[in-house]
């Protein structure tokens, strides 16, 4: 009998074993692991719908430096970029009957006052945008010699595609973002009457409310208002989850410190950081998962890591 106990006993603390190991997972399996997230709540505040578009520089004023006579270009030391102020002299041209006398002595006859030299000077201020002939150079009457582009006259060309041209207004601010992303304001002036026939966009013009120096030919983004909401319910865009198809959208809010339900919302307005919630509608005091929310079940526990 004893030999039998002694036998039994040790297969009876096996099977105890076993059976305190099954019990001890399969309790931690009902327990679930909980997921760190951290939080957020609803905000009232405005919001903006907008539509970005595509905008590029230029001078509006361009000033044709042009010859007034025939001859050679006897002096000048302009460069593309320079500065320069109304009353400056750009350039000497020598008339080639000057050019021609230029070894006799008529020229040194001082009674004469006549050099034969012509200066052209700058209508107005500006900066040298075209250089079209150089010292030494023949030109004839009326030739182009270069444009003094004013840079006060700077302004962005938007290309609106016609079927969004109702939400451009005149007289109306809007934001430029120039491609270093800095953002200044501009102004929307006026339209030009015109269609472009290959890609139906009209063209408006945005004048920078900025002193800033930019040059021509900048490609920016004017982002214009679509519509406005002074009080609305937002969310950070990162609250909210959705489907594959983006058919369906909902939020994981909490009903106590461990646990968060899955609520189906309806949006509204949509920003790069916020999301208009058009429905249900969400107390001050309600907790909504900002970060952590992906992938989890209609109902999951949850350990609380921070609250933003």
């Amino acid at each position: 009998m004893k030999k039998i106990l002694f036998i039994l006993l040790p297969l009876f603390l096996a099977l105890s074993a076993c059976t305190n190991n099954n019990t001890t997972q399969e309790e931690e399996e009902s327990s679930g692991a909980k997921t760190p997230v951290t939080l957020t709540s609803v905000l009232v505040e405005p919001i903006s719908e907008t539509i970005e578009l595509r905008a590029t520089s230029t001078f509006q004023k361009k000033i044709s430096v042009k010859s007034n006579l025939a001859g050679y270009i006897e002096n000048s030391t302009l460069n593309i970029g320079d500065e320069v102020s109304q009353g400056q002299v750009l350039f000497s041209i020598k008339t080639k009957e000057a050019s021609a006398l230029q070894d006799t002595d008529i020229l040194k006859d001082s009674s004469l006052f006549f050099s034969g030299l012509i200066k052209i000077k700058a209508q107005k201020s500006g900066i040298i945008t075209t250089l079209d002939h150089l010292k030494g150079d023949y030109v004839q009457e009326g030739d182009q010699l270069g444009i003094i582009s004013d840079r006060s006259s700077l302004v962005f060309i938007l290309e609106v595609p016609f079927e969004l041209h109702t939400y451009v207004k005149i007289n109306t601010t809007c934001e430029i973002s120039l491609p270093d992303n800095q953002v200044i304001q501009g102004k929307i002036t006026s339209s030009l009457p015109t269609v472009d026939a290959m890609s139906q966009t009209q063209s408006f013009v945005v004048s920078p409310i900025s002193n800033m120096s930019l040059p021509e030919n900048l490609i920016a983004k004017i982002r214009i208002v679509k519509s406005t909401k002074e009080k609305t319910t937002v969310l950070p865009k990162t609250a909210v989850l959705a489907n594959e198809t983006q058919s369906e959208f909902w939020v994981m809010k909490l009903i106590n410190d461990s646990i968060a339900v899955k609520i189906p919302v309806k949006k509204g307005i949509e920003t790069s950081e916020k999301v208009e919630i058009a429905d249900p509608i969400f107390n001050a005091t309600d907790r909504i998962l900002l970060n952590g929310n992906y992938g989890l079940s209609d109902t999951a526990k949850i350990t609380i890591q921070k609250t933003e």
